[in-house]
């Protein structure tokens, strides 16, 4: 497995993260909890936009597996 798709295979399983973060999120009912649970999706959502960058650069890198 190259890189691009472990690094492809890494950006996908976070937006799951993320996607699952903001569903428990909205269906908490304590403020605390839905407070850790958003302030865990904006870290994850940096770090899916950092993934995204990676992506990005490596199907420059590695065009075959695009």
């Amino acid at each position: 497995m190259t890189v691009g798709a472990q690094v492809k295979g890494c950006y996908s399983s976070i937006k799951n993260i993320e996607a699952s973060l903001g569903i428990l999120a909205n269906k908490t009912q304590d403020k605390e909890s839905k407070q850790a649970f958003e302030n865990v999706e904006q870290i994850i959502k940096q770090i899916k936009n950092d993934l995204q960058k990676q992506v990005i650069e490596l199907s420059k890198e590695e065009p075959q597996y695009k």
